[in-house]
């Protein structure tokens, strides 16, 4: 019998301890990768307290029927612009002090208006006024003072405002797209939603500093980067619900991929084919996407960062037309979860994903709010005839303005 050499034997075992090391720091990284994305990046997480409390006090901790959805952006717009104001550095404990100043009595002595411990829409307005100046609610009321999430004193403000800076607070990591066989995979189409006009839709899109104004009350996503839709990043913001009024907030990234349009139709057909296909193939009894006979408007990918609660995933969010109406769906694909991932999904994400992307109530889903914004620009619109959104719209500039790689943490 040939005796392998003790050397050759230490070796190998030196290997697979080695192996078996990294395998469990790499665990560990990812571990506490996923468990520092609770909150939000402007807020460190000594003033997550407050912060809750006060989004709670304006929508969360009212009862349902009293609920008003803009009054949860309207909140978070207050604290966003806050953020702002103080030079884009992140919130800390001490910072409830002059919200406490200018919202204490009404939502602690003022039962009145409003509930104890709660805000109604003038209170929010009016603390506003006092905390950030007069000009708040008529910027708030305002488009052309009012993005990414923020009010703006003037427009001039608005346009020299630079999106990266919210990634001071950020803990963007490498894209992270599903790499498991597709069988492997969860394949999932979500419920679509109708809206009135598809070049409405693909506008208000393009116009990526909007789409904080379609947060639900489930989550909202915030754009970072000074471009159009192509390749941009998203920091999303998700509420998972353990009480209807202890919402935790975890917040994750997540950038635009292959977006295609009708300006090429055989690209976008291409691109709803395979699609089609995919989900057919791998999905259990899950729908297409896109039905036969529809035409495809707008198709593109949302692939997850590093860290995302979620884990490595890709949703789509796709704009059809069928037998003269308009729908907008999303459909999603995430490889098999870590297990830390895993656990919390089932306890609170697997409920709020599935509201947010329109099998909830409107209030809970970011679709059905680009539907309702939509149908009140419908009624808002004067004679003047819709220019339909061009490429320059919808991609953006070619490159991206003060671009940041990588937030510094904190």
């Amino acid at each position: 019998m040939i005796q392998r050499p003790r050397a050759h034997l230490l070796m190998g075992a030196a290997a697979v301890a080695g192996a078996a090391i990294a395998l469990d720091r790499l665990a560990r990284s990812s571990m506490i990768r996923f468990a520092r994305m609770s909150g939000s990046s402007i807020a460190a997480p000594d003033a997550a307290g407050w912060v809750t409390d006060f989004l709670n006090a304006a929508y969360y901790r009212r009862p349902p029927g009293w609920r008003d959805i803009d009054d949860l952006r309207l909140a978070s717009c207050i604290v966003t612009t806050y953020w702002r104001r103080v030079g884009y550095r992140r919130l800390r404990a001490w910072d409830v002090a002059p919200f406490h100043r200018v919202f204490g009595v009404d939502r602690f002595l003022d039962n009145r208006r409003s509930d104890r411990l709660t805000l109604n829409r003038d209170q929010l307005f009016a603390g506003a006024a006092r905390l950030l100046g007069p000009w708040f609610p008529a910027a708030y009321a305002d488009p052309n003072r009012r993005g990414w999430g923020i009010a703006f004193e003037s427009a001039a403000d608005r346009a020299a405002y630079r999106p990266e800076e919210r990634l001071r607070g950020g803990r963007l990591g490498e894209p992270s797209p599903p790499t498991a066989p597709g069988k492997e995979q969860t394949w999932h189409t979500y419920p679509p939603v109708l809206v009135s006009s598809a070049e409405r839709v693909v506008g208000a899109l393009s116009r990526v500093e909007t789409w904080p104004d379609y947060a639900a009350e489930g989550g909202r996503f915030t754009p970072l980067r000074s471009r159009g839709l192509a390749g941009q990043t998203f920091e999303i913001e998700v509420v998972a619900h353990p009480t209807s009024r202890t919402p935790i907030f975890i917040r994750g990234y997540v950038t635009i991929e292959n977006l295609v349009t009708r300006d090429d139709q055989a690209e976008l057909d291409a691109y709803v084919s395979a699609l089609n296909d995919k989900m057919t193939r791998f999905g259990r009894d899950e729908p297409p996407p896109v039905p036969d006979g529809a035409t495809a408007i707008l198709a593109f990918d949302l692939t997850t960062h590093a860290g995302h609660f979620m884990g490595a995933a890709r949703n789509r969010l796709l704009l059809y037309e069928q037998d003269g109406q308009a729908y907008l769906r999303a459909a999603g694909t995430w490889d098999p979860m870590p297990w830390y991932v895993d656990q919390g999904y089932r306890r609170a994400g697997y409920d709020a994903q599935q509201a947010f992307w329109g099998m909830g109530a409107p209030e809970q889903s970011m679709p059905h709010q680009i539907a309702l914004a939509v149908d009140q620009r419908d009624d808002d619109a004067d004679a003047t005839p819709l220019r339909e959104p061009s490429a320059v719209d919808v991609m953006g500039p070619t490159h991206a303005v003060g671009e940041v790689a990588h937030g510094h943490g904190g």
